[in-house]
């Protein structure tokens, strides 16, 4: 083959899953090994940008579902008294720098490893 093409379709049998036997654009098994083997790193961050001068601590990276990611978010505000949301990306905002304990917070659940 030349540099410029590329395979189209083939008929070998390599784009099946062996795990589920789908093909691999239908495959969910492997996004969902990947998603819990993979190590992403947690942020935490304060970002002040586009807020009009008062600032929230993000922290993203946390590979929980929705369910276990809104108890975390949840628990979070409580322990550090202040109010936030759970964003559509999986990121937590918390009110003003609570950087500190909200590493404080993740340590001790075991959510952040040293």
């Amino acid at each position: 083959m030349s540099e410029n093409s590329r395979l189209v379709y083939s008929t070998d049998g390599n784009n099946i899953c062996t795990t589920c036997k789908k093909p691999f654009r239908k495959c969910k098994c492997k996004k969902e090994r990947s998603k819990l083997n993979s190590k992403t790193a947690l942020r935490i961050y304060f970002e002040k940008k586009g807020r009009k001068g008062s600032g929230v601590t993000v922290i993203s990276g946390l590979l929980l579902d929705k369910k276990e990611l809104r108890n975390v978010a949840a628990n979070l505000k409580k322990h550090c008294g202040v109010g936030g949301s759970l964003k559509n990306n999986n990121d937590i905002e918390l009110q003003g720098d609570q950087k500190i304990k909200a590493e404080a917070y993740l340590r001790k659940h075991e959510h952040l490893q040293n």
